[in-house]
């Protein structure tokens, strides 16, 4: 007595063709230019040695929050543009998506905090500001700074290692990765976000093609 035939070779599933592998390309965009735009707008504003004078600038606010909702895209991207390679990029593609987005969720909580409650402070209690840093604070932000940096590095890497977008791309967002350690001080994120302009305008050309995994 035969059973029914099972099928001998297993059908993959297809993630270059998901929806959000589809708006890769348009969310890289978006976060690059967002990106860039901001660190343009705030190069002239940031002082390292007046943060309360920075921090009561409007233009610096406003760039703040729209920083805060480009750095969101970004943790879109990691996985957007993850699901475009997933078919070559193996395991070590999975650990540069995964660490991408711990990276840039860490930076974008010291984002958050920078531009949502550090100026409740300076409208508030701006001598604050003027104490030195320490403890936790100095913990966490080291940290954030190196899990940012090391996550899209890292990312940058794995696609270098998939094959699947062009080389200089990928190299690009290694570089802009490794000079995103200081992101949140202009003009330091530009480097990334050029990079994520270059890949999602390849993404966007560049349609998902449909083919088998080896």
């Amino acid at each position: 007595m035969t059973g029914l035939a099972r099928p001998t070779t297993a059908t993959e599933p297809n993630y270059s063709q998901s929806s959000l592998a589809r708006l890769a390309g348009p969310l890289a965009v978006a976060a690059g230019l967002l990106m860039i735009v901001v660190e343009l707008a705030i190069l002239p504003i940031v002082d390292v040695h007046d943060h309360v004078g920075t921090s009561t600038n409007l233009v610096y606010r406003i760039s703040g929050v729209v920083y805060f909702v480009a750095f969101c895209l970004l943790v879109l991207v990691a996985v957007a543009a993850y699901a475009r390679q997933a078919h070559k990029a193996g395991r070590f593609g999975l650990v540069g998506m995964i660490a991408a987005v711990v990276g840039t969720m860490w930076l974008g909580g010291d984002l958050w905090f920078e531009s949502f409650y550090v100026t409740y402070i300076v409208d508030h209690a701006p001598q604050v500001l003027e104490l030195d840093p320490g403890g936790m604070i100095v913990i966490g932000a080291i940290s954030s700074y190196l899990l940012f940096a090391a996550g899209w590095a890292l990312f940058g890497i794995a696609s270098l290692r998939a094959g699947v977008f062009p080389r200089a791309i990928s190299v690009a967002i290694v570089i802009g990765g490794l000079l995103g350690f200081q992101a949140l001080l202009p003009p330091w994120g530009i480097g990334l976000g050029l990079a994520m302009v270059w890949l999602g305008v390849w993404l966007t050309r560049t349609p998902a093609r449909s083919e088998a995994i080896a």
